[in-house]
């Protein structure tokens, strides 16, 4: 059975919300009997972008998140749901039924993407449904993929089997996976929003003048283990990336041209270390 997916790119995102802005296109004023009731205009956003930034001037990451409701297998919304109002599709689309899930506002609680909204005017839970009356029309994709100027949003119609040597082959994740929900949303380069980074640019003074160190071993460890080994670009910049947040006590050690120099860093969120003379 081919059931439906979506990857989000996070490295692609630019937050040009044109994805965002199809599916008030689509629903906003418009009513599909069976999939969804209409999508109030204002305080929704059934795709909603979220913003990180990274670090520090000048070394600033900033990922741009696209969350929306993640057609999970195992939907906490479903068991939530009074008199079956919630369904799985055979294609892997979950449906919240614009009639049957009537003040049902449990169901907003229930998610945790946050990604059901409560509309108070016609008393409602509501979600983005993966534009399923689109694709039951003969649509190749939904809106939100179709607008998606970077291909930040692809969507992709596999068996299980197929999708999870995809998500092997090019890394991709799904957005907290401890809820153990079987999202079939997958992202990659997730760790540009979840994960932490160390970075710094060397430098060296010779003959008066300051210049970027190019080719310095670095190596970053935690207690005595090694973590990661890099090298400084032709700017002096060095980067370990797809750290833990609050992972505590780490140590930064340098070695170029026989002299060595050594950092320790206490590692909450993405650190920038700045200006490293050696």
């Amino acid at each position: 059975m081919e059931k439906w997916n979506l990857i989000v790119d996070v490295a692609k995102c630019t937050a040009c919300n044109m994805c965002t802005l199809a599916c008030h296109d689509e629903y906003v004023g418009n009513d599909f009997p069976g999939y969804a009731a209409e999508m109030p205009k204002h305080g929704h956003q059934w795709i909603q972008i979220r913003r990180k930034e990274r670090g520090s001037v000048p070394l600033v990451d900033v990922a741009f998140l696209p969350v929306m409701c993640q057609h999970c297998d195992e939907a906490p919304c479903i068991e939530a749901a009074k008199d079956g109002a919630v369904t799985k599709r055979d294609d892997g689309i979950v449906i919240i039924d614009p009639q049957k899930t009537k003040g049902q506002k449990q169901l907003v609680e229930s998610c945790p993407y946050d990604a059901i909204w409560w509309n108070e005017e016609l008393e409602l839970p509501q979600h983005w449904i993966f534009d399923a009356h689109l694709l039951d029309d003969g649509w190749k994709e939904p809106r939100a993929a179709q607008v998606c100027a970077t291909a930040a949003i692809t969507a992709l119609k596999t068996d299980d089997g197929t999708m999870q040597e995809i998500a092997q082959d090019q890394g991709l994740e799904n957005l907290h996976p401890e809820h153990g929900t079987k999202p079939r949303v997958w992202y990659k380069n997730l760790h540009r929003f979840e994960k932490c980074f160390i970075g710094g640019s060397l430098e060296e003074e010779k003959d008066g003048a300051v210049d970027c160190i190019e080719g310095a071993k670095v190596i970053l460890y935690k207690g005595s283990d090694k973590v990661a080994e890099t090298t400084s670009d032709n700017y002096g910049d060095f980067t370990f990336d797809h750290l833990d947040e609050n992972s505590g006590a780490h140590r930064v050690e340098i070695e170029f041209g026989g002299t060595s120099k050594s950092l320790d860093v206490e590692l909450g969120v993405s650190v920038n270390l700045g200006e490293i003379r050696i």
